[in-house]
């Protein structure tokens, strides 16, 4: 496996997944507001071991097999703390996901996590899309999506952690992404 990086923004450190996260993991993700909006996939109730199952059995192995991408998302403020995670997949339709603890929503944390780790997919792996699924009525992800100049591709129909509803699939190339990190630089 390639050492995956610790990556770094102005108020974030991104700590590649370890198995020792499994802890914080359990604590925070089992809320309703993180995972309302997350594929039926994820298990609800959550059990008790859910963190370490997924870490142990599904995360780290997909690592080791370059086919995904983990970070914690800890603020450098208290750096011991995890207080989400975001991912990136090699699975067509579905190249980034992420979650934040409620009590850390709202600050802008996401968006600043997402452009270091779009800088990843994009200049260190060198993919020519990133797209991104998202449930239709996950306003705070779709509005992520257009900030970062994202269009939505398609919609279809999906299943939730809170039910069916529409899925819509946000994507952005890597020339548009380029362009759209030119604008802002020149903006500033």
């Amino acid at each position: 496996m390639d050492c995956i990086p610790t990556l770094y923004t102005r108020r974030l450190i991104l700590t590649p997944l370890q198995l020792s996260d499994a802890a914080a993991v359990q604590q925070l993700f089992p809320q309703w507001e993180v995972v309302r909006y997350l594929d039926s996939r994820v298990p609800w109730p959550y059990p008790d071991d859910g963190a370490l199952v997924y870490v142990r059995d599904v995360a780290l192995p997909a690592m080791a097999a370059a086919k995904e991408w983990h970070w914690m998302i800890r603020t450098r403020v208290q750096p011991e703390s995890c207080i989400g995670s975001i991912s990136l997949f090699d699975q067509p339709g579905n190249h980034r996901g992420f979650w934040l603890a409620p009590q850390f929503q709202g600050n802008g944390y996401m968006r600043e996590a997402c452009k270091v780790i779009n800088a990843y997919w994009f200049d260190t792996l060198m993919r020519p899309l990133m797209q991104v699924p998202k449930a239709a009525a996950n306003r705070a992800s779709r509005k992520i999506s257009e900030d970062e100049g994202m269009r939505m591709a398609e919609t279809r129909d999906g299943q939730f952690v809170s039910g069916p509803m529409p899925v819509e699939v946000w994507e952005i190339t890597r020339s548009e992404w380029l362009a759209e990190e030119t604008n802002r630089s020149i903006d500033c």
